[in-house]
């Protein structure tokens, strides 16, 4: 039995639904009784939503946002009994959010200084700082670009903390008119909306997909193509099921191909269908899930920066991580981790600069689809000491100063990028393919990678004890630390 532990290393977040229809309905709320709080109101599998809504307002409640495409409501209320009252026929299930907010896992930000921007020698691709993007050697985008760097039809969804518009490196990238907010549930499609506020995490990931070869910084893997910002982290830094709901519904119904989600939905790091508290929130974020896939979007997510077999069952003793944390034990399949579990979503793993796992990537035979470089700053010290250079450098914004720039993040939120551009490669190579056959090519195209023998901890001395990264790799060339193996730009487009 594993111990759930989390380890803040690097940025993992984002979730994306909202192509519904904001609306306000029903009756104004009643005088207030309690702080305002945000519902998901749940409407049979296939039914409409009016019934429900219906019920919103009998109950006091406000409908902010109707995803009829999924049977899904978003409703605010300030009655204390709001959730029993709305129960009944034409509802199939309720939860509140409050206190479902999932904290974006930043890490560090290493900001690369002014001076070496400028003072960079030219590299193959004619950006200053491709000589420090050792992650694109190892995926041969350099080989890939020869034959394309991609279709500006091809829009990934970026569902984070925004983008920076302003970045010179992604000025030109961005399809602005499909990107919007979805913070609460409902769309703002302003620019000032979708702008990074306070994370930079969301810059960071779109850089990696599509940074522009303009002679300026870095290289994306897929400068070719167009990325969309889907915001889903608010001011204080949390994503809430209902933001992600929106996400994947807007990218679904705005013509998006495929979506990058680095980020798990909080506060149960293992969302249970068989818990009450938590099966609203699974049945919702389903429903948008496939409801994206049946529109032709493939759904990219990390595997999370846990370091623990996602395989296998667990004890939970951290959750939930924004209140009093309760031992959960003999967990079972029915407990997952999402958006990375959810079935047609591809799961990406992390390894380094030697291609090895990261030492903070979690795993799981069966669980990990594909895996790319998401850095390792500690394997060059055993886990003594970091050495920035070994994560993974792309665009940043500062959001005290407000300024862009370039820097260096690692973890998984940081190797799902890179599948998500390597997979946008693909399909602008082979436009005609669905997501179940662009998941399958990305595997079949992948480097495969054996096991390490024994148990695994390239980082023994590190501060939190000698044995606190261990893990043991089961299966053959599919396996669960690689999957299929690592993400190979040239393969997918030759």
């Amino acid at each position: 039995m594993n111990n759930l532990r989390r380890k803040t290393l690097a940025a993992a977040s984002a979730v994306t639904l909202g192509a519904g229809l904001a609306v306000t309905g029903g009756l104004a709320p009643a005088a207030a009784a309690g702080p305002e709080t945000s519902y998901l109101v749940l409407a049979p599998q296939g039914a409409t939503t009016g019934k429900a809504a219906a019920r919103v307002a009998a109950a006091d409640g406000t409908v902010v946002a109707a995803y009829d495409q999924i049977g899904v409501l978003v409703a605010r209320s300030t009655n204390p009994d709001f959730a029993a009252r709305v129960a009944g026929a034409g509802v199939e299930s309720v939860a509140s959010t409050a206190g479902l907010g999932t904290a974006l896992d930043e890490g560090e930000t290493v900001e690369v200084p002014a001076a070496q921007v400028a003072d960079a020698i030219g590299d193959p691709t004619r950006e200053p700082l491709y000589g420090q993007q050792w992650d694109m050697d190892m995926i041969h985008v350099p080989q890939a670009h020869a034959v394309t760097t991609g279709r500006p039809d091809v829009v990934v969804g970026v569902l984070d903390s925004g983008i920076s518009s302003t970045h010179p490196d992604l000025a030109t990238q961005i399809a602005k008119e499909k990107s919007t907010s979805c913070i609460g549930g409902v769309t703002d499609t302003t620019e000032a909306a979708w702008n990074p506020t306070n994370s930079d995490h969301g810059t960071h990931v779109a850089g990696t997909i599509a940074a522009a070869i303009n002679g300026v910084g870095v290289t994306g893997v897929a400068p070719g193509v167009k990325v969309a910002a889907v915001k889903v982290v608010n001011n204080d830094g949390y994503i809430f099921p209902e933001a992600a709901v929106c996400g994947f519904l807007w990218a679904a119904d705005h013509g998006m191909r495929l979506t990058n989600n680095s980020y798990y939905i909080d506060p149960w790091e293992l969302n249970c269908r068989n818990d009450a508290r938590q099966r609203p929130v699974w049945q919702a974020v389903q429903r948008a899930i496939r409801y994206s896939q049946s529109k032709g979007v493939l759904n990219v997510a990390s595997a999370g920066n846990s370091n623990y077999d996602l395989a296998h069952k667990i004890t939970d003793t951290g959750s939930p991580n924004n209140g009093t944390p309760e031992e959960r034990e003999n967990l079972t399949n029915a407990c997952l981790d999402l958006p990375a579990e959810a079935p047609g979503v591809v799961t990406v793993a992390a390894v380094g600069p030697t291609g090895a796992k990261s030492y903070y990537s979690s795993y799981g035979q069966g669980v990990i689809d594909v895996t790319a470089p998401g850095g390792d700053t500690r394997f060059r010290t055993q886990g003594a000491r970091s050495t920035s250079t070994d994560g993974i450098l792309s665009t940043t914004f500062n959001t005290v100063t407000r300024t862009n720039g370039w820097g260096y993040k690692q973890g998984t939120s940081m190797s799902g990028p890179h599948a998500t551009g390597v997979a946008a490669l693909a399909l602008s190579a082979h436009p005609g393919m669905t997501p179940g056959q662009l998941s399958s090519f990305l595997e079949r195209t992948a480097t495969a990678k054996p096991c390490p023998v024994g148990v695994y901890n390239p980082v023994p001395l590190i501060p939190t004890g000698p044995n606190a990264y261990d893990a043991t790799c089961s299966g053959g060339a599919r396996n669960g630390f690689y999957g299929a193996g690592v993400v190979d730009a040239y393969t997918v487009v030759k």
